[in-house]
Formats: structure tokens, C-alpha cells, sequence
């Protein structure tokens, strides 16, 4: 996910009288919020943040959790999976895992060429989701793969157009048939009808406001419709009607320019693509790919990159059916996506932009869900509308929540101020396009990196991790991003009023404030929350889910030196929390120099999907999953988790 820098921090933040302000009000408002009938305010404010300074003893202050019934996994700094006691792990569809038999196997020396590669299991796992087609035995495992390994290559950049190719063809979708063997272990069901890599090259369709739009026109694609490929394929999610939706992300680190115009320090972008962050000059990384392909060249194809930047819907059991790109949800850098319904059954879904300073969204849909008209529904991502976020920095009604909230609509006909700007907002195809901006020219809350959002399966409130900002300086402190230089992120919450998702309005507060007592002392805007002990203490939040029960899993993204502010917290790891008591256990640690990312189900909640990504950060600091000794590349991979008993995982 995004790269990040934590050099040079200040340290001194025990004067941050607004971020103890905020502690103060939740520590002296206990009472409940008045909620509509039939609501529970006990169970969306029982884990509520209580203190600014975590236990100093590492006991959980919060009340004993009924849902979770595992160990708590001690700090680990090793190349392995650490689960606990009682677990068992193996490894899944590893990059370059091939689909079919005709495939090239995996070469751990660069020679699998790009045809090979449209073929395996592409890189950098992450999003993903489970469709059954027997229940728990057998079904399909829809895998991102947001970007490539620097050692896909021999010289770390590409030399020749094969080589892009390469690099395209390890970004996307892997769909992946999935089957329990004889010995009950899961592995792919090779030459599967189901197999299939979506990937940088893929025919893919727009759909939506956007579609045959100027801003979305090329010299290879003159209706403004086709698009190839989807990129920097990040979180992810699921529709009701059994559809995966992949989140392109930082799509802007593919495309620069050869151009002399942006050379010696010239600066040809227009705002918007200055805005989305695309490069002045050469493209991010080690990509590269405007010296072989022109479309990733923004002087050759001003408008790709306007094609980059959407939630993508792909049926997975249609292998023949295109890639479709749902504009009407906004083009901005998703991080994943969370579906829910109305009270009048419309579809809802929430997404972050997940860089510092950016903005959470909302879209409803203009149709409205039968569960009987599986045809129908497939629609309903094709119109609705558009919100952003503004978070209130006041309690409402001097009660249990820290603030209220609503949602702004970004409509060209409804949006006042969108409506007088025509120079940049001509059509709603406009404002969608450049979303971020109709979402500046609203006074949308500027947030601490939004990432992951999930939907509580029971009480239907809203969490969304807020992985760090160590840029937010003091006078930008508010109440829902409270502290400055914020090195450790967060977690919020939200109830929309009247238990509506298409409510414009909602309430909102802290679950966990992530933080360091084994550095800081209680009471140090850094420890963290009452929730976050010395046996617990994570930074940087990034993916999370609930399972069907309504455990909240939390995965990090973040330092994992064991060093300095970040002491005593080893890897990256899994925690899981409750809701409703705020207790929060660690429940897996991966290899050093990991992202612990992705997560899935089957049906009966006994077998556990989580992906590992960029093991050891780059090679060779890490060989997993080959822990051989032999010098072997490390490669993104799955990971399977099984309790040993058989029951369900968390319990």
C-alpha cells in the first residue's frame, strides 16, 4: 500500500492541549447515545476510547471478550507466520504459481517471460475474497496483486517492451479455483474453467457517467469505452449479488513522461494531474513504462491516466465477461470498498483515497437491491450519488459520541458550489473524473490516510483505519484526527443517524488511538488508548474486516524496526478486537519486512485467508516462504489458517 516515511519525528507532544481535550471528553461522557428504537447504544459505545495513556501493567482494562478465545501471540521479529497455540498455517498460490497446465512453472532467476506471467498468480497479494462453490470444500479465491517485486528484474528496471509486459501482466486480479485434496489441504485446481489473470493489458469496460467522455478519450480508444488493464490493485470487496470489486490505488506511479517539456525542471502537468500526484518527469519506482509504452506517457495520452483510479467489478465466474470500471463511485486512490443496504434496500458503499490528507466517500445508488432480480442488481453500481465526508469536531447533545458528521453530495446540478464552477466542473462526468478536487471545493475533513472501511454485520456502525500522517502538523489537529504527527494512526467510527446508510448525517468516535507504552508513558498522547496495553501495541492500521460474528480483524502496514518509537512491537502483524468491550489480542505476526494484508472466509468460519505480501521488504532480506537457506527470492503468497480442533478461527 502507500509508502511512507517516519525520518525526523518531533517527540514532544505531551503539550498537545487539544488532543488531551478530546481524552478529557471522552473520559468524563460515558453516557450512551440516544439512539433510534431498536438500536443498540450499549453495543456501538461499549469499546469506547476511555483514556489517553493505556494500562501501564499491559492487562486489557476492557471487560473479558466472549468472542475472542485465543492466546495473545508475543512480539516476534523472525521470517516465519507466528500464530497461536493451537493454529496451523500453510502457504498458498505464491507469485508466480501457474493456472493452467500449459504454464510456465515459477523461475526464481527472471527468465519468466511477460506470456508467462499473463498465466501465474500474479505479485504483491492483497485484497481478496472467498466464493464458495461447495460450501467450505471448494470455491473460488479472487486475489489483488497491487504491484511488483523490484526483483522481477535482473537490472531493476525494464530494458524492453517484454519487460513492461512482465510488469502489467503481475498486476491485477488472479481468479483462482481453490480445492480441499485428500489429505484436506487446499491447492489450486489447475487447468480450472473458473482460472483466470486479469491483469494491465485486460480488456476492461467503463461504465457510468464517465464512459464516452471527453476526459477519457485516447488515440487508441476514441469512444472513450476500453480501457486495458486495472493497476495497483489494492483492497478490495464484494457485492450482494456475488461480484468482486477490486480498488485500483496508487495508480499515479505509472505514469511520466519522455519529454524534453519536462526536462531541466519544467512542469508540463496541468492541476489535475499534478493534483492525483502523477510525476513531473519519469514515473515512479522502478517502472519506467513511458520509454516502451506511449499510453503511460501523460504528454503522448494526456487522458490515461483519467482511466486509472476506479472500483472495478469483475464476475468471477464468468471468465468470458469483461472487467467492468464503475465510475459513479468516484475516481480517486481506493483502498478498498464496503458494501452495505439502505433502510429502503438502495446499495451503499463506503471507500477511502488513501493518502495523507485525503477523504472518505460514500455512494448510494440510485436503484434499489432485490435479491430476487440477480440481473437487475447487477446495474446498480452504474448511477447514483456521490459524498464526501465532513467531520464535526463537537459532541452532539453533549452525549456519548465526540462529534457528528455528514455527508456532502458531489453533484454538478445539486452542488452549489459545484454548480457555479464550470470551468473545472463542465458535467458530473467532470466532477467523477476529479473527484478529489470536487471534494477540495466542498470543505470535505482531510483525514490521516483513510484506508480499509468495514461494515459491522449486526449493528451496521462503520469503522475505517486511519494508517498515520506524521505530516499533520498542531494547528491541523481536530477531533477525529487528534494528534499531531501522528506516527501510530487510528481507528474510527461512525453511526449514521437513524441506523440509515443513506443517512446524511452521523455520529462518530474513536475506537483505538494505536501507540507505544513499552516507549512512552501512560498518559503520552503516543501510549495509545486504554485499549492498546504492552502486550498489543501496534502502529500504522491498514486492512480490516469483521467476520460473520463480528470480530473486527486489524492488520498493519507499518515500521516493523522493533526500534526507537516502535519498540517492542516486532512485524507486522493480525490483531483482533471486540467491538463491544474494545479488548484487542494479536493474533498473528508475518515475516520480517511484510505487509499483513487481505483477508477471507469460508462459509463455517474454519479456514482463514490472509495474504502476505512483500516478504522482507526486498530481497534478499527475507526467503519466505522458501525458509531453505538457499537464497531464494522471497514471494508474496497466501497463507491458510486452521484451528487445530477444527472450530472457528478467533474463538
Amino acid at each position: 500500500m502507500s509508502q511512507f516515511d517516519l525520518e525526523d519525528l518531533p517527540t514532544n507532544l505531551s503539550d498537545n492541549e487539544h488532543f488531551h481535550s478530546i481524552v478529557e471528553r471522552v473520559i468524563s461522557r460515558r453516557g450512551f447515545l440516544k439512539l433510534g428504537a431498536g438500536a443498540s447504544a450499549a453495543a456501538f459505545l461499549g469499546g469506547m476510547l476511555s483514556a489517553c495513556g493505556g494500562s501501564s501493567s499491559g492487562s486489557n482494562p476492557a471487560s473479558a471478550s466472549s468472542l475472542l478465545g485465543f492466546k495473545p501471540v508475543e512480539k516476534y521479529t523472525g521470517d516465519q507466520v507466528v500464530m497461536p497455540e493451537g493454529y496451523s498455517v500453510s502457504v498458498l498460490a505464491p507469485w508466480g504459481t501457474p493456472l493452467f497446465g500449459s504454464t510456465a512453472a515459477y523461475r526464481d532467476d527472471d527468465s519468466n517471460s511477460a506470456a508467462d506471467q499473463a498465466e501465474q498468480v500474479g505479485d504483491n497479494h492483497d485484497g481478496m475474497h472467498y466464493f464458495p462453490i461447495n460450501g467450505s470444500e471448494e470455491g473460488l479465491l479472487v486475489i489483488n496483486h497491487e504491484y511488483h517485486e523490484r526483483t522481477m528484474y535482473a537490472d531493476r528496471e525494464p530494458k524492453t517492451l517484454d519487460d513492461c509486459r512482465k510488469s502489467q501482466h503481475a498486476h491485477g486480479v488472479s481468479v483462482l479455483h481453490i480445492k480441499k485434496n485428500a489429505q484436506d489441504r487446499w491447492e489450486v485446481v489447475v487447468d480450472s474453467r473458473y482460472n483466470r489473470r486479469i491483469h494491465g493489458n485486460t480488456e476492461t469496460k467503463l461504465t457510468g457517467p464517465v464512459a464516452g467522455d471527453d476526459l477519457v478519450v485516447t488515440s487508441a480508444d476514441p469512444l472513450g469505452k476500453t480501457v486495458l488493464g486495472t493497476l495497483n490493485n489494492c483492497g478490495n470487496g464484494h457485492t450482494l449479488w456475488g461480484t468482486y470489486l477490486t480498488c485500483e490505488e496508487n495508480f499515479n506511479q505509472y505514469f511520466g513522461t519522455t519529454s524534453p517539456e519536462a526536462a531541466d525542471g519544467n512542469d508540463p502537468r496541468d492541476a489535475l494531474l499534478r493534483r492525483y500526484g502523477i510525476n513531473r518527469a519519469a514515473s515512479g519506482g522502478t517502472y519506467r513504462w513511458e520509454r516502451f509504452d506511449d499510453r503511460f506517457d501523460y504528454m503522448k495520452e494526456p487522458n490515461e491516466p483519467n482511466r486509472f483510479g476506479w472500483i472495478v467489478e469483475i464476475d468471477p465466474f464468468d471468465p468470458d465477461s469483461p472487467p467492468l470500471k464503475r465510475t459513479a463511485l468516484g475516481r480517486f486512490k481506493h483502498e478498498n470498498c464496503a458494501m452495505t443496504l439502505s433502510r429502503d434496500n438502495r446499495v451503499v458503499v463506503y471507500s477511502g483515497d488513501d493518502q495523507a490528507g485525503e477523504y472518505i466517500y460514500k455512494f448510494v445508488s440510485d436503484g434499489y437491491y432485490d435479491p430476487n432480480n440477480p440481473i437487475g442488481n447487477r446495474e446498480l453500481l452504474k448511477e447514483g450519488k456521490l459524498y464526501v465526508a465532513r467531520f464535526e469536531d463537537r459532541a452532539p447533545r453533549g452525549e456519548g459520541m465526540l462529534g457528528t458528521g455528514r455527508w456532502i453530495l458531489l453533484d454538478k446540478n445539486e452542488n452549489e458550489h459545484l454548480r457555479q464552477n464550470d470551468h473545472d466542473f463542465p458535467d458530473q462526468a467532470a466532477v467523477l473524473v476529479k473527484t478529489r478536487l470536487a471534494a477540495d471545493a466542498v470543505g470535505a475533513t482531510p483525514m490521516d490516510r483513510p484506508e480499509w472501511i468495514a461494515v459491522h454485520p449486526k449493528t451496521g456502525e462503520v469503522y475505517c483505519t486511519l494508517t498515520n500522517n506524521k505530516g499533520r502538523t498542531e494547528s491541523e489537529v481536530d477531533g477525529v484526527n487528534p494528534r499531531a504527527s501522528n506516527i501510530y494512526g487510528h481507528i474510527i467510527r461512525w453511526r449514521e443517524a437513524g441506523d440509515d446508510a443513506a443517512a446524511l448525517e452521523f455520529e462518530w468516535d474513536l475506537f483505538v488511538l494505536a501507540g507505544n507504552l513499552n516507549v512512552y508513558p501512560p498518559n503520552h498522547p503516543r501510549a495509545g488508548s486504554a485499549n492498546v496495553t504492552r502486550d498489543n501495541a501496534f502502529n500504522s492500521p491498514d486492512g480490516l474486516a469483521f467476520d460473520a460474528d463480528g470480530r473486527l480483524w486489524i492488520q498493519t502496514d507499518g515500521d516493523d524496526s522493533d526500534a526507537g518509537d516502535f519498540a517492542g512491537q516486532g512485524n507486522n502483524q493480525m490483531l483482533a478486537a471486540d467491538p463491544a468491550t474494545g479488548e484487542i489480542r494479536r493474533f498473528l505476526y508475518g515475516p520480517k519486512g511484510c505487509e499483513v494484508t487481505g483477508i477471507a472466509w469460508t462459509p463455517d468460519q474454519r479456514t482463514m485467508f490472509v495474504n502476505i505480501q512483500h516478504p522482507g521488504g526486498s530481497w534478499p532480506k527475507s526467503q519466505w516462504p522458501e525458509i531453505t537457506g538457499g537464497g531464494a527470492r522471497p514471494r508474496s503468497a497466501t497463507v491458510v489458517i486452521t484451528k487445530d480442533d477444527g472450530g472457528v478461527i478467533g474463538t
